[in-house]
């Protein structure tokens, strides 16, 4: 039997930023420059380096950026306020709320905060809905970057059987409704669901999203079918590992992405690209 295909998030990634640098400099020549502002509460080390990685691609593609580390103890209030003041400015396109929130800030009050035209997480309620509703809206950049992963690795969505494993808002719900909306049918499965091995043996396109280290074996996969593996789970030995156990996997899927280099670089160049079409349309250019 041939091995599985890679699909290098990493490459498809770098192909994405190339016409994304180009772009930019277009741009530039009518005075506008993306800019994305950050906020990070509190001292979450893995939100630290999720904040320094997305610094890093605005100083690589040309954006302006803005980073706001404020401490755990700061008010509901000041959140919100600074986004307010984010909302109202110019050279400020995009605004993304680093999560998870320190507890005594109510993670919705402060998404709803956000203008729906610099909400490039795509989780503000207006374009959760028209993304439901299939109208244009800034898309969340995990489940965006998965749909990119599989068009550019010239597999055909259309007529599919998808499955996916996991019903969180920021990735298994969207992410069924963009493959919806590429023609695939869509199954969901989740922790109360009976007979899931079952179920997810019968897709095309296997999509996990659960949080839960190498728990996908290769019993639940179809020979040949597509796996994309949204996981990233840190084991004890600090290893990262996504929710499917790749090595078992690989030996009877199709083309699997991995942990790490599979899906975490596109998380980041799609929040790249939501940026620059904020920029276009705050212009009036898109």
């Amino acid at each position: 039997m041939t091995a599985a295909t890679i699909i290098s998030g990493k490459q498809i990634s770098e192909e994405i930023r190339k016409g994304i640098a180009l772009e930019v400099e277009q741009l530039s020549k009518q005075n506008v420059r993306p800019g994305l502002a950050v906020v990070l509460v509190g001292d979450d080390p893995a939100s630290h380096v999720y904040v320094r990685n997305k610094e890093k691609a605005c100083q690589d593609l040309g954006y302006y950026s803005e980073v706001h580390r404020l401490s755990a103890d700061s008010s509901q209030e000041e959140v919100l306020a600074l986004v307010d003041k984010l909302n109202a400015q110019d050279s400020i396109h995009g605004i993304l709320v680093q999560l998870p929130l320190p507890k005594h800030i109510h993670e919705k009050a402060v998404i709803d905060a956000i203008s729906v035209e610099k909400d490039v997480d795509g989780f503000h309620p207006v374009n959760v809905g028209n993304l439901v509703i299939g109208d244009d809206s800034l898309l969340p950049c995990t489940p965006a970057g998965v749909i990119e992963m599989i068009k550019r690795t010239g597999i055909e969505i259309a007529g599919k059987h998808a499955v996916v494993i996991g019903r969180s808002n920021i990735v298994g719900k969207p992410v069924s409704l963009l493959l919806q909306r590429e023609n695939a049918t869509v199954t969901m499965c989740h922790s109360r669901t009976a007979n899931m091995a079952e179920i997810a043996r019968q897709a095309d396109i296997l999509v996990v999203a659960i949080g839960r280290a190498n728990m996908i074996d290769a019993s639940y996969v179809k020979p040949g079918a597509v796996v994309i593996d949204v996981g990233m789970n840190r084991l004890e030995n600090g290893k990262l590992a996504g929710d499917v156990d790749f090595e078992s996997v690989k030996q009877v899927s199709g083309p699997i992405t991995p942990v790490p280099g599979g899906v975490g670089p596109m998380t980041i160049t799609m929040l790249m690209q939501n940026t620059l079409l904020a920029a276009k349309r705050l212009n009036g250019l898109a």
